[in-house]
């Protein structure tokens, strides 16, 4: 018996499990980062949040940190083991936003290129 009889079929996504990603995604270097701070602390079972909430100058922040918790109505997306989850009513302010992690003289830490944002403030926390 050859390796290759050995393995299961690979099954399609199920149209439910597609239902349950996001769009946000999350770069290499970040996913990378995020890799680097869990060992530090040593967990395995965080998971990566980002959502938006009212406030700030232009109407609405970011959230981002870790999460050890998954909530009813989550979207979820693996990316090279770093699970990154989205609450529903984030999602459509989030589809197609991407997270980075810059480690420069101008800028150390995580940034959001967020092509839903129409306006943002000076300090760049918040968007409309």
């Amino acid at each position: 018996m050859s390796v290759q009889d050995q393995t299961a079929p690979t099954a399609a996504p199920t149209e439910a499990a597609q239902e349950q990603s996001h769009g946000v995604v999350l770069t290499d270097v970040a996913a990378g980062k995020v890799k680097s701070l869990l060992e530090q602390e040593g967990r395995d079972d965080l998971r990566l949040r980002i959502g938006v909430q009212p406030g700030g100058c232009s109407g609405l922040i970011y959230q981002l940190y870790f999460d050890e918790r998954t909530l009813d109505g989550d979207l979820v997306r693996d990316f090279d083991g770093v699970e990154v989850v989205v609450d529903r009513m984030s999602s459509p302010y989030l589809d197609g936003a991407t997270i980075d992690f810059a480690d420069t003289i101008e800028k150390q830490g995580f940034t959001i290129d967020n092509p839903n944002a129409g306006s943002s403030c000076a300090c760049g926390d918040s968007f409309s």
